[in-house]
C-alpha cells in the first residue's frame, strides 16, 4: 500500500514545509522526484485515506497572536454547515468542527480564534454571533500551551 517513495514524502511533510515560493519542490529534490509527482503522491496518499488531512499548525505566539479562545457554538443540526462555513472564513479562526451535543453540554459547533487580548478575542465572538446568528456560544481561553507538535511515522 505505502512504498518507499510514498514514505520518503510522509517523512517529508510531516514536518515544518520550507517558507519558500515553491516548497514542494524543495521537498521533491530530497525525495529524488519532480515536484509533481510529489505533489501527484500527497493526494493519492489521501485520496486512499493513508493520510487524514495535510494543513498547518499555527504557532500563534511566533504569528504575533498574545490570546486565543475555543468557542463552543449552540448550533442546530440544520444550520451546523452553513454557520460552520461563515465562521471557518473569519481570518481569525484555525479550526472550525463539529462534535456531538451532550445534555450537560449543549454545543455543538467549535472554532478556535486567535486575537492580540482576550477583550479581542471577545469583540469577534461577539461579530461572529451577529453574523450567523447564533446568541449561545462559550469562550474558552487558553491558559497553557501543552502540545503543538505532529505526529512522526517516518
Amino acid at each position: 500500500m505505502v512504498d518507499e517513495t510514498d514514505r520518503k514524502v510522509i517523512s517529508l511533510i510531516q514536518g515544518d514545509i520550507p517558507l519558500v515560493e515553491r516548497p514542494f519542490s524543495v521537498l521533491a529534490r530530497k525525495a529524488g522526484i519532480s515536484e509533481d509527482v510529489f505533489i501527484s503522491r500527497i493526494l493519492t496518499l489521501k485520496e486512499k485515506g493513508v493520510i487524514r488531512r495535510f494543513g498547518a499548525t499555527l504557532r500563534h505566539q511566533e504569528a504575533g497572536f498574545s490570546a486565543n479562545a475555543m468557542a463552543a457554538w449552540q448550533v442546530e443540526e440544520d444550520r451546523i454547515e452553513e454557520v460552520g462555513s461563515t465562521l471557518a472564513g473569519f481570518r481569525e479562526v484555525t479550526h472550525c468542527y463539529q462534535r456531538r451535543p451532550h445534555p450537560q453540554w449543549p454545543f455543538s459547533l467549535y472554532t478556535m480564534l486567535h486575537g492580540k487580548s482576550e477583550d479581542q478575542c471577545r469583540e469577534l465572538a461577539e461579530e461572529m454571533s451577529e453574523k450567523v446568528g447564533v446568541k449561545k456560544y462559550v469562550l474558552l481561553f487558553s491558559v497553557e500551551e501543552f502540545k503543538k507538535t505532529s505526529m512522526e511515522y517516518f
